[in-house]
């Protein structure tokens, strides 16, 4: 007996020492890069618990840019965990509760059109005051504006995913007597992903393109400038230091290829379990760290670990046997309870917040209203010309790449750098470029507004084609239908909710562009165009507070009335008409 046991135990020692000489590497790999993350956010702790200090010296030395993209790069993760975190409470409630989405989905158009500006100089203040002794109400401060940036654009995704969950779907969730939360997670969240993976990308991406603004933010005579790689640019901007602009413009590429090859090309591949279609891809996409995990012994046992843990605190539930009760649980009960009394409380802020804002802004003569509609009608146009032409060629290049896996394979990281490359970065170049050719920043301010807004649409594209059926596709072969036949009955109707998201974000993100892009300061000297974006820059600089809130109610109110007149029927068409689930 004693024998048999040892015999046993000798057996299965050796079948687990085999693997582990075998993959040792990949386990060593995986601790070293646990033991390199913890190190960082030590580092980090320190900058962000350090006394705060009137005035930061930016060096423009080559050796120090390893440090500031590594916090550049950990304020930009941190906002998108509190974006993900707030798209999933925001977005279901808006989906789920038909009192409060007449309320939320309007409160989301005025967020995405309140410019970056319009909130910084209150928030900064106020986080400083709060935290005077160290740094961590400034860094809060700017994990909030870049949470602004990338937010907006994933609950839009999310909130329309959960709109057109297929009714079939629903139907067996009402079957099984699912619970609210099963129903989210095991079929409505996994119906989203591929929108919300997407759009997260595009969402980080529309994060750095205010890292400059972010991380180098001046208010008159006070000094509010953070150690990253957002000031280190702007800093160079400023001396016209061009190899430490080139330096930036290196780090920034490889930290935005070092993320996409370490979380978002995971996380595309992770996404493919949950296509909704009948037929596998022809070519599926690969990921080599997904790959190089699967493989780690350690990652295996911990997840094991993980595993059975879950089961121990929440065994299984077992089906119900008969027909599924459709009374109101208490704890249902309660969430309606908390969701009306936050609503009412969000309404009751909303309300306050306009009396607040209109006691303020009474100073402003009627005139000065007059003039500024007439700069908001004008920077509109601009925006829906900046819209139209990302459209024109972000539509054929995302069926491309969405449509096909090899392409998506070698061009996602080339969209992925391009796409969160911060364009105020490349402002100088192209302004000088502009002024050879002779064109002013009247014009010109349409092509740096589109440097930032047509990857919303390029990236909404790519996911509506990638969540096209495989089955659709091999009908349309088997008809023999044309190219044109194909984008006219499958292509065009198929992305067409996911272009009406991304053309929602793209005008937000436009008009959010406008701040930069129609007011430029660049080695010391303004260059501005007459618009309501250049109006908003200039309070800023001036501390104009009376014209910084009323450009910012404007700007406000002019995306939300465009939204309800134009963008709701398009949403509308979308659900109904152009719907694979109908």
């Amino acid at each position: 007996m004693i024998h048999r046991l040892l015999d046993t135990v000798w057996g299965q020692a050796t079948a687990l020492m085999y693997p582990i000489k075998r993959r040792r590497w990949v386990d060593l790999l995986v601790l070293l890069a646990g033991c390199a993350i913890l190190y960082g956010l030590v580092v980090m702790g320190r900058q962000w618990t350090g006394q705060h200090r009137p005035m930061v010296e930016i060096d423009l030395s080559p050796l120090a840019l390893p440090k500031y993209t590594f916090f550049s790069m950990m304020r930009g993760l941190a906002a998108y965990i509190c974006s993900l975190a707030f798209t999933l409470v925001y977005a279901f409630w808006a989906a789920k509760d038909r009192r409060a989405e007449k309320l939320l989905i309007p409160l989301l158009d005025i967020l995405q059109s309140i410019p970056v500006l319009g909130f910084m100089p209150g928030l900064v203040l106020a986080l400083v005051a709060m935290f005077p002794h160290s740094n961590l109400g400034l860094e809060l401060a700017a994990v909030v504006m870049i949470f602004t940036g990338q937010a907006w654009n994933m609950t839009f995704s999310l909130y329309h995913s959960l709109k057109s969950v297929p009714q079939d779907m629903q139907e067996s969730a009402t079957v099984y007597g699912f619970s609210w939360w099963q129903r989210f997670k095991w079929v409505e969240l996994p119906y989203g992903t591929t929108g919300l993976v997407w759009n997260s990308m595009m969402s980080m991406a529309g994060g750095w393109f205010f890292l400059m603004i972010t991380e180098a933010f001046k208010l008159g005579d006070k000094d509010f400038r953070l150690p990253g790689l957002g000031s280190y640019m702007s800093v160079a901007v400023e001396q016209g230091n061009v190899p430490a602009m080139v330096y930036a413009i290196l780090a920034m590429v490889i930290m935005i290829v070092f993320l996409d090859q370490v979380l978002w090309r995971p996380v595309v591949v992770w996404a493919q379990r949950f296509r909704v279609e009948e037929t596998s891809q022809a070519e599926a996409p690969r990921s080599w760290l997904l790959k190089l995990i699967r493989r780690s012994r350690l990652i295996r046992w911990l997840e094991a670990r993980r595993a059975h843990l879950v089961r121990g605190v929440y065994p299984p539930m077992p089906l119900p046997a008969g027909r599924p009760e459709r009374r109101m649980s208490p704890r249902l009960r309660g969430g309606r309870w908390v969701a009306n009394v936050a609503l009412a409380v969000l309404a009751a802020l909303s309300v306050l917040s306009a009396f607040k804002l209109f006691g303020f802004l009474h100073t402003i003569p009627a005139m000065r209203w007059w003039d500024l509609l007439k700069a908001g009608g004008l920077t509109l146009s601009r925006v829906l010309i900046s819209t139209l032409i990302g459209t024109l060629w972000a539509v054929p290049a995302g069926l491309a790449i969405g449509l096909s896996p090899r392409l998506s394979k070698i061009l996602q990281p080339v969209v992925q750098v391009a796409a969160s490359f911060p364009a105020p970065m490349l402002f100088p170049v192209v302004i000088a470029a502009l002024a050879t050719f002779g064109v002013g920043l009247n014009y010109g301010c349409i092509l740096l507004m589109l440097l930032g807004t047509q990857w919303y649409i390029l990236f909404n594209v790519i996911a509506g084609a990638m969540a096209i059926p495989g089955d659709l596709r091999e009908a349309a072969t088997s008809f023999r239908l044309s190219r044109w036949q194909r984008m006219k009955a499958l292509y065009l109707p198929a992305i067409f909710p996911y272009l009406v998201t991304g053309w929602v974000t793209a005008a937000g993100g436009a008009w959010n562009a406008s701040i930069v892009a129609e007011y430029a300061e660049i080695k010391g000297q303004v260059l501005s165009t007459w618009g309501l974006g250049s109006t908003v820059s200039a309070a800023a600089y001036h501390k104009d507070l009376p014209m910084l809130a009323a450009g910012v109610i404007l700007m406000s109110t002019l995306v939300v009335v465009f939204n309800r007149l134009v963008w709701k029927p398009c949403y509308k068409l979308a659900s109904t008409r152009y719907s694979l689930t109908k």
